[in-house]
C-alpha cells in the first residue's frame, strides 16, 4: 500500500511545481509594468500563455491604471493600499513610487488580453463578448489560447466563429498550406474587416495557389457582404418611410380629407418633439426612477400638444379660409415662422438632446455588416399602429363617418344635422396630433430643434400627392416606396442626387397620372 502511494505523491508534487511554474512572478509583473512597450507587450502575452488568477486581477488592475512601480516591484494599488501582485498581501507604498504609464496602443492590448482570458469562462455569455473583442485579431502571439479555446469550446455557433478568428491570424503564416487553409475557412466569413485582411494579403502573396484561393475567398466574402449592405439599405428606406408616413398620415387627414394646405404641419410635428422633451425633463426631475417609462407618457403628451395647437390654429385662422388655398398656405406659412420663433425664446435656439430609454438601446444582429436598432424597430412598429388607429377611426367610428361626410358633401351632411365646423375642428386637431405623435417618433433618432419640421414637411406632401390625395391607402405605398427608393438611390449618388432623382420621378409621374397611385372613386373624383 505504501508503494502505491509514492507514484501518486510524486505525480502531485510534479503537479504542484507546474502550477508554481505558471504562477505569476514578480519579475513577470514588473516586466508587464515598466520598460519599452514592446517588451510589455512580450510579457504580457508570455502571462497570458498559461494565466491564473493573479496574473488576470494584475491585467485588469494596469488597465484601470492602478498599478505604481517602486524600484523593482509592481505595487497593486486598491482602496488607497499597497498590495502585493503575486501574493496579494498589503505592502507599504514608498514616496517615490511611480505610476505606470500605458499609451494606446498598451491599453488595446489589455482591452485585448482579458477578452483573450474571457475565452476560457464558464459562462457561455461572457465567452461570446471575448469572441465580438477579439473577432478582428490578426497577431499571431494569440494563437496557442484561441486553439485552446477552440478545443473547449461546445457551442457549434461560437466554434464556427473561434475557427474564423483562427483563420485570420493563420493567413499572413509563414507556412503556405496554413495560408491556403486559412483562405478556403475565410471565404465563409461575412465579417466586413475579413476583406480588409484578404485584400492586404492578396497584395503581398506570392503562392500562386494561394492567391487564388485568396481571390476566391474575396470575391465570396465581398457577395456575402453587399447582401448585408442591400439588407441594410432596404431596412433604412423602411425606416425612413416609417417616418415619412407618420408625419404624412396628420397631412393626408388636412390637407387629403380637408383640402386644406398646411404649411405649418412640420411645426405641429415640432411641438410633438418638444413635448417629448419636457416630459423626459419631468421625469428625470421627480421620477428618475421611472425614467424608462418616460415615452408610455410623452406619447399622448405629444399628440395633445400638437392636436390642442391644431384645434386653436382651426378655430381661430383655418375656419376663415376655407375655400381659399393661396390665402391659406400664405397664413400657415406665417404661423409655422410664429411657432418656430416661440420655440426658441422658450427653449433657445440650440437643439436639444432627446435620450433613449435603456429598453430600445441596441439592436438584433442579423449579419456581421447587418444590425437592426431597436429603436428604429419600435418606430416601424409604432407607424403601424397609429396607422391601423386612424383606419380603424376613420373607417369603423363616428367621427370618422362625419369627416367623410362633410368632405364628400357638406351642405347635405349639414341637413341631416351634422354640426360641420366642430367636425372641421376635431377632423383637423386629429390630424395635427398624429403629427405630434411623428414628432415624438423623431425625438428617438436625432436631436430636436426650432427647424425640425422644415426637413419633412417637403417629402409629406409628395407622399401625399403621390399616394392619391385623400386615400391612407396610399399614403402607405408612397411613404414606404419613396423611403426605399430614396434610400437605394443615395447608395448609388449620394443623398443630394437621391433627392432630385426622386422629385423629377414624382414630377413624371404625377404628369402621367395625376390622381395619384390610388384614384378617389365616386363622384369626387371629378
Amino acid at each position: 500500500m505504501f508503494s502505491s502511494l509514492i507514484p501518486r505523491l510524486f505525480a502531485c508534487l510534479l503537479l504542484c511545481a507546474a502550477v508554481q511554474a505558471h504562477a505569476l512572478t514578480a519579475e513577470a509583473a514588473r516586466a508587464m509594468a515598466a520598460g519599452d512597450t514592446d517588451e510589455r507587450i512580450a510579457a504580457l502575452q508570455a502571462a497570458i500563455a498559461t494565466p491564473d488568477e493573479a496574473t488576470i486581477a494584475f491585467i485588469r488592475a494596469m488597465g484601470e491604471d492602478a498599478v505604481k512601480i517602486a524600484g523593482d516591484k509592481a505595487i497593486v494599488i486598491k482602496d488607497d493600499k499597497g498590495l502585493d501582485p503575486v501574493t496579494g498581501a498589503e505592502v507599504p507604498v514608498p514616496d517615490d513610487a511611480e505610476d505606470i504609464v500605458n499609451n494606446n496602443r498598451m491599453r488595446g492590448e489589455f482591452d485585448t488580453a482579458l477578452a483573450s482570458l474571457q475565452l476560457m469562462s464558464t459562462d457561455i455569455g461572457q465567452r461570446r463578448k471575448a469572441i465580438d473583442a477579439l473577432r478582428e485579431e490578426t497577431d499571431e502571439a494569440r494563437l496557442p489560447l484561441i486553439e485552446k479555446a477552440l478545443a473547449a469550446e461546445q457551442d457549434a455557433g461560437l466554434k464556427t466563429r473561434l475557427e474564423t478568428i483562427r483563420a485570420r491570424i493563420l493567413i499572413s503564416s509563414s507556412d503556405a498550406a496554413k495560408r491556403l487553409e486559412a483562405a478556403q475557412l475565410l471565404a465563409t466569413s461575412a465579417n466586413p474587416a475579413t476583406r480588409t485582411v484578404l485584400l492586404e494579403q492578396l497584395r503581398n502573396e506570392e503562392d500562386a495557389k494561394v492567391k487564388s484561393a485568396l481571390q476566391t475567398a474575396l470575391k465570396a466574402v465581398e457577395e456575402r457582404l453587399q447582401w448585408g449592405e442591400r439588407l441594410a439599405a432596404m431596412f433604412s428606406g423602411i425606416s425612413l418611410g416609417s417616418i415619412l408616413l407618420l408625419v404624412a398620415l396628420g397631412l393626408a387627414i388636412t390637407y387629403g380629407l380637408m383640402g386644406v394646405i398646411n404649411m405649418a404641419h412640420g411645426e405641429l410635428m415640432m411641438i410633438g418633439a418638444y413635448a417629448t422633451y419636457v416630459m423626459q425633463g419631468v421625469f428625470q426631475r421627480y421620477f428618475p426612477g421611472a425614467f424608462d417609462w418616460y415615452l408610455v407618457a410623452a406619447v399622448p403628451a405629444a399628440f395633445l400638444a400638437s392636436a390642442l395647437m391644431g384645434a386653436v390654429l382651426e378655430r381661430g385662422v383655418i375656419r376663415f379660409l376655407y375655400g381659399r388655398p393661396l390665402e391659406t398656405l400664405l397664413a400657415t406659412w406665417g404661423i409655422s415662422l410664429m411657432l418656430q420663433q416661440l420655440v426658441r425664446s422658450v427653449f433657445g435656439a440650440q437643439n436639444v438632446g432627446v435620450e433613449n430609454p435603456s429598453w430600445m438601446s441596441g439592436g438584433v444582429q442579423l449579419m456581421e455588416n447587418l444590425q437592426l436598432p431597436w429603436n428604429r424597430l419600435i418606430i416601424v412598429a409604432f407607424a403601424l399602429a397609429v396607422l391601423g388607429g386612424v383606419a380603424f377611426l376613420i373607417s369603423r367610428t363616428r367621427l370618422g363617418l362625419f369627416v367623410r361626410g362633410v368632405t364628400q358633401n357638406r351642405p347635405i351632411a349639414s341637413c341631416m344635422g351634422v354640426n360641420t365646423a366642430r367636425v372641421d375642428t376635431y377632423a383637423f386637431a386629429l390630424g395635427s396630433g398624429i403629427a405630434g405623435l411623428a414628432g415624438c417618433a423623431l425625438s428617438q433618432v436625432g436631436n430636436v430643434g426650432p427647424d425640425l419640421g422644415q426637413g419633412y414637411i417637403v417629402d409629406s406632401f409628395m407622399v401625399v400627392v403621390l399616394g392619391g390625395v385623400g386615400q391612407l391607402a396610399g399614403t402607405v405605398y408612397a411613404a414606404l416606396g419613396l423611403g426605399v427608393l430614396n434610400k437605394f438611390l443615395e447608395g448609388w449618388t449620394g443623398a443630394v442626387l437621391a433627392k432630385i432623382a426622386v422629385l423629377v420621378f414624382i414630377i413624371i409621374f404625377i404628369q402621367k397620372r395625376p390622381q395619384g397611385i390610388f384614384a378617389v372613386k365616386g363622384r369626387t373624383a371629378d
